[in-house]
C-alpha cells in the first residue's frame, strides 16, 4: 500500500529540487589526443561537440569532473 502523506512529501521535495543551483559549462577544446579518462569526463558531463554549452547541477561531483579537465572546458557566468 502507498501512504498518501508520503506522496505529498515526495512531490514537495520535487519542487524544491527544481530550485537547485546550476552551472553552465562550455567545451572549448577537443578531447582528441587526451587520456581516455578525460574523454570519459567530457561524456559524463554530457558534451558531444565543440563549443557546446551544458547546464548542470552545481554538486561536488560535477565540480570534481570539471576540475579534472580545466584545459578542455570553461565555466560560464
Amino acid at each position: 500500500m502507498c501512504d498518501r502523506s508520503l506522496l505529498d512529501i515526495s512531490m514537495n521535495t520535487g519542487e524544491i529540487m527544481s530550485e537547485k543551483q546550476t552551472i553552465r559549462v562550455r567545451q572549448f577544446k577537443s578531447g582528441i589526443g587526451y587520456d581516455k579518462r578525460q574523454n570519459a569526463c567530457l561524456r559524463g558531463l554530457g558534451f558531444r561537440r565543440m563549443n557546446q554549452v551544458v547546464e548542470l547541477e552545481d554538486t561536488p561531483s560535477i565540480r570534481g569532473m570539471v576540475n579534472k579537465i580545466p584545459h578542455l572546458v570553461r565555466i560560464e557566468d
